[in-house]
This record gives structure tokens, sequence and C-alpha cells, in this order.
């Protein structure tokens, strides 16, 4: 019998060891969780067979505005104590150590984008296409686009019907 109490003593040691190595990985993950959103996202949530074309069409100037604007709000919201960023031993100002961590994430993404168009992650890179929109059988209304209306949805307006 005592074997037996050893054995579920064990056991139950084990569980409350594993249950500790999981709150010890959760508190080491958790400030990187933000970071590892994003990477995940800009890896597996787009697209980029179809967005690196339109970056290069001028799409990078819209995401340079929006850098730049996270900037100054970022930098208006939320200054850093003392006034400083300490950034590897150098002392930065606030919106500088902003642009520098917006920059940042901002090159992260496009390597997430690289990485998923060099095929890094095989079938989970992968999008399939969307279907064609069927819009010759509707018009924006609702109504079909054969030439003719309901003669009392005419008289419920209280005017004539318009042409599409």
């Amino acid at each position: 019998m005592d074997a037996l109490f050893d054995l579920f003593s064990s056991m139950v040691n084990v569980f409350w060891s594993l249950l500790e190595v999981v709150v010890n990985l959760v508190r080491v993950l958790l400030p990187w969780l933000p970071l590892l959103c994003w990477i995940g996202f800009w890896t597996f949530a787009v697209d980029w067979a179809k967005a690196f074309p339109v970056l290069k069409r001028g799409g990078f100037i819209g995401v340079l505005l929006l850098m730049f604007m996270a900037v100054l709000v970022w930098g208006a919201v939320a200054p850093p104590v003392g006034g400083k960023h300490l950034m590897l031993g150098l002392s930065v100002s606030n919106h500088a150590g902003k642009f520098i961590y917006v920059t940042m994430v901002t090159c992260i993404a496009l390597l997430c984008g690289s990485a998923q168009l060099s095929g890094a992650f095989g079938r989970l890179g992968e999008f399939p296409d969307e279907p064609a929109d069927d819009d010759h059988a509707h018009d924006a209304h609702g109504h079909d686009n054969h030439g003719h209306h309901d003669a009392a949805s005419q008289h419920d307006h209280g005017h004539a019907a318009h042409a599409h």
C-alpha cells in the first residue's frame, strides 16, 4: 500500500512541478506577447503577395505617414519616465526614441513579409484565391438588372424608377 501512496504522491508532485513550469513560462512570455502577436499577424494574416505590389506602387508613402503619426501621437501621449529613453547605453529624447521603436516594429513587419514570400512557412504562408464577385445579377440597391421594376415600389417611393 505504501508503494501506491508513493506513486500517487509522486504524480501530485509531477503535476505541481508542471504547473510551476507553465506559470514561469507564462511569466517569461507575457511581456513579449504584444511583439509575438505583431509577428504572428504580419506573418500569417497578411497576404504579402498582394501587399508588396501595393507598397511598390506608392503605398509605402502611406506607411511612412502612419509611422510619422504614430511617433507624434505616442510621443505626446506616453513620454518616458525622466524624459529620455535609454537604448543600448545611450540617452535618447522622447520622439527620437519613439521613432526608433516604430521603425523597428515596421521593419519587423516587412521582414515577416519577406519570410512569407520566401516560402519559409510552407503552406501556412499561402492564401487561397478569392472567388470572383457575381455583380451582373443585382445592382447596388438589390434590384435585378433585367429592366423591370415593381410598380408598387414606384408608388411607395413617390417617384418614378430611376435608370440603372
